[in-house]
């Protein structure tokens, strides 16, 4: 990872998106290795907050003690005074959200945050906290074949003018080619719950992907990989973070950029995924739990994590 981060940087790529939760303070540990040797200054370190983890179960968790305790962790995983994008990871109805927002504030103000975001938030959610502390950024999941946030997220984020990371371009590897109807998932693969890889529905989505294939490769001479990130930054002003172990990983990025998706393509997208998906799926299984008993209003749902 620490070859990757830095072969990613030398390629002119300089966000890094981490999070505590993430191999449980592995990650940061590793983020915080690779920018050292002067490369902090080359980096943009946008990590997360308000999850707690007891006995492997992760759950939310955003009172204002473990956000403290959050935010001096992984300062000190990073190895940085300063974390530039420092987000909610999901929405913790058991506080509100303006207190969230508050403790936040109190952060970027003493210096060790510069700006303030949220993960898997709605709309509604995002206007309660957006009362107690300036909000910059919002984290959804999107991708082709996950497209909930167009009905409100986006158009929330162009009117009161956040910067959109999208996570999950390839739908859990669904937009990989790399996923058969043969396919096992072992261990704690959160893919073993997703009802996207269970058939019937698994079969539709890998119905959708060749026909993805074929006319990616016919038009544009291009991979359902290309396409799928093509597509996602041809949607507007969005950031689409991109997951890579290896430095080999992020070759396929080039193949993503110096070209676009016109509206006919944009239209011959939609009817291959109207014709191939009977029965779509969001990623609202992926929500943690929270850590107490909470009001029932929903949170956005999301993936990955």
């Amino acid at each position: 990872m620490i070859g990757t981060i830095h072969a990613a940087l030398d390629d002119g790529i300089n966000l890094i998106d981490t999070a505590p939760v993430y191999g449980f303070g592995r990650s940061e540990e590793l983020v915080g290795k690779a920018l050292g040797g002067g490369r902090r200054e080359r980096a943009i370190i946008a990590t997360k907050v308000g999850l707690d983890w007891e006995s492997g179960k992760i759950l939310r968790n955003s009172s204002p003690g473990r956000l403290r305790q959050e935010l001096e962790d992984s300062l000190r995983r990073l190895k940085t005074d300063v974390i530039d994008i420092y987000q909610v990871h999901w929405p913790d109805e058991s506080v509100p959200f303006e207190e969230t927002a508050r403790t936040l504030d109190t952060f970027k103000r003493e210096g060790k945050i510069r700006a303030i975001g949220v993960s898997n938030f709605s709309p509604a959610q995002m206007d309660r906290f957006r009362k107690a502390a300036p909000l910059a950024a919002i984290q959804p999941p999107y991708n082709l074949f996950e497209r909930e946030i167009e009905k409100d997220v986006l158009r929330y984020a162009e009117r009161n003018g956040l910067v959109v990371l999208a996570y999950g371009r390839l739908c859990r590897g669904l937009l990989s080619g790399k996923i058969t109807a043969k396919t096992q998932f072992k261990g704690d693969d959160l893919r073993k719950v997703d009802p996207k890889f269970r058939q019937p529905r698994l079969g539709y989505y890998l119905a959708a992907f060749a026909h993805l294939d074929r006319f990616a490769r016919e038009r544009y001479g291009k991979s359902v990989l290309a396409l799928a990130v093509r597509w996602l930054l041809d949607q507007g002003e969005i950031i689409a973070l991109w997951g890579a172990r290896r430095p080999d990983q992020l070759a396929a990025v080039k193949d993503a950029m110096d070209w676009r998706l016109d509206a006919s393509a944009m239209q011959e997208i939609d009817r291959i995924l109207d014709e191939t998906i009977k029965d779509k799926v969001g990623p609202e299984f992926m929500a943690p739990p929270p850590s107490h008993a909470a009001p029932a209003e929903t949170a956005r749902p999301a993936a990955r994590r």
